[in-house]
């Protein structure tokens, strides 16, 4: 197998939790089955998703998060110090329900109490590490795994974003000692991960995208901040983040919202392109390319001679399965900007990145997951 990151196919990081977890879930919440019960049944679900991982053959391989109800829980579980309130299975099927399949989705509640990250929270005291999320579950995986397992952390940039500043100001007096607690944490995270075998780290940075989204820019302007301002702050917070981690991997993701198969940002890469490819010492930069709102493969021409890019081309939102033919010829597109040699292919989100999940089927997952390697075996070998 190549090195990390040089892999031809990869995998965003949730998958479909199955039916049976979510009603061993339920039976958990309202008290009617131990802890300890339910543990067993999540092992299953994660052997299963790993199982399915390597029968398709995968280069690298993740426990689908399923114990994550939302996927900013790495580090919104993982510390202490916010307002925060509980969240359950119920409560996240509320937050999405009425919203339209392929429409955008603008989270009218991001306010409301509950987890950080997943809800805009102010913070009570200084944020400290309470638990490694992405730890736990990369011990729990690994123990199961025959290939590489590479675990996810939602970034630096979405996490100021969700970050209520101005209900804050008794703590941290500016953004910038908010991130530095932040990246001081998650480099925490890391390097515990690193001790324990990990290799390859994934940064989850929906946030990026923000940048060239008109009505995201627009609400960052009423709530009194400079867009650009947030944007060079979080490139040096997410350079940080992953100095120092030799053996490591690090990839970062991309991407405009994928709950509920809805979306909630659009716009093209290329008023961000130069700065995000140069700035972000990463090795994989996992872009979501399944849809028109992403715009054309042109802004890859900045990406350096070093670094990996991992096209999404196949949907996660929707069921019908994506041809090999118009893989083969999206990756020939992006491979005039790319060398053939340093692109890489995946789905273009997590199937999963909320609880709910996306409005396709496990069989339609197994699909496109299989239909990702065939796709690379054709370009590549």
């Amino acid at each position: 197998m190549a090195a990390l990151d040089r892999i031809r196919t990869d995998v965003v990081g949730s998958l479909l939790r199955p039916a049976r977890w979510k009603e061993a879930r339920q039976r958990l919440e309202a008290g009617r089955i131990s802890p300890g019960e339910f543990s067993a049944i999540e092992l299953d679900c994660v052997r299963e998703h790993i199982a399915l991982q390597e029968a398709v053959g995968l280069d690298v391989v993740t426990d689908g998060e399923v114990s994550r109800l939302n996927f900013q829980d790495s580090f919104g579980l993982a510390v202490d110090g916010y307002d925060t309130g509980k969240e359950t299975l119920t409560s996240h099927e509320r937050r999405v329900a009425g919203g339209a399949p392929l429409a955008r989705f603008d989270m009218p509640d991001l306010a409301a109490a509950g987890t950080p990250v997943v809800h805009r929270r102010p913070v009570v005291q200084r944020l400290r590490l309470n638990r490694n999320v992405p730890l736990e579950e990369y011990r729990r995986a690994t123990a199961l795994a025959k290939r590489p397992v590479k675990v996810s952390l939602i970034g630096p940039d979405r996490i100021q974003q969700r970050f209520d500043h101005a209900a804050s100001k008794a703590v941290y007096a500016t953004v910038d000692h908010f991130l530095d607690d932040v990246v001081s944490i998650q480099r925490q995270m890391i390097e515990e991960l690193a001790g324990a075998g990990c290799r390859y780290v994934h940064i989850d940075e929906p946030g990026y995208t923000a940048y060239v989204d008109a009505p995201s820019v627009d609400a960052m302007k009423k709530r009194g901040e400079d867009p650009m301002a947030n944007f060079a702050r979080s490139l040096k917070a997410n350079a940080r983040l992953v100095q120092g981690f030799p053996g490591v991997t690090f990839g970062i993701h991309l991407c405009r919202g994928n709950q509920r198969s809805m979306w909630h940002r659009e716009g093209s890469y290329d008023a961000i392109a130069e700065q995000l490819f140069n700035d972000l010492p990463y090795q994989r930069f996992l872009l979501e390319y399944d849809s028109p709102r992403a715009g054309g493969f042109a802004p890859l021409r900045f990406v350096p001679k070093d670094k990996v890019v991992v096209l999404g081309l196949v949907s996660t939102k929707v069921a019908p399965l994506e041809t090999v033919e118009d893989l083969v010829r999206r990756i020939e597109e992006a491979a005039t900007y790319v060398p053939l040699e340093r692109l890489a292919i995946s789905p273009q989100c997590g199937f999963g990145s909320d609880v709910v999940g996306n409005l396709v089927s496990e069989d339609d997952q197994r699909r496109k997951l299989e239909r990702v390697v065939e796709a690379a075996r054709k370009v590549w070998q």
